[in-house]
């Protein structure tokens, strides 16, 4: 990953209902939720709904598919997980031990 992906990734996940969107949508996993769902359920006009979409789409962290007359948005765990370790590549340089607790909250998650 390039400082670019990483910078539109964790900008797309700073604003506004955009953590909120990625927390739902990492709950329905691996199922998904169309967009008019995500609106409603956390409450968002769809307009507004569809433009946080859009940027973590772009960002890569949230991805689409069109399942009939439905788009269906589900997080994009790879995505996330590409991101993580970006953040987190050279924590062992040198010091492991000081990556143990973080490391050990992200086992859970697999």
């Amino acid at each position: 990953m390039e400082n670019d992906s990483a910078i539109a990734a964790l900008t797309a996940l700073a604003r506004g209902t955009c953590p909120d969107v990625f927390r739902l949508l990492v709950r329905h996993e691996p199922d998904g939720l169309a967009a008019g769902e995500i609106a409603r359920q956390l409450k968002v006009p769809q307009n507004t709904m569809s433009a946080h979409l859009g940027i973590l789409s772009r960002a890569g962290i949230v991805r689409s598919e069109r399942r009939s007359r439905s788009i269906v948005y589900r997080a994009d765990l790879d995505g996330l997980r590409t991101l993580t370790l970006f953040l987190i590549k050279d924590c062992y340089a040198g010091l492991p031990e000081l990556c143990a607790p973080l490391l050990a909250e992200l086992t859970p998650c697999r």
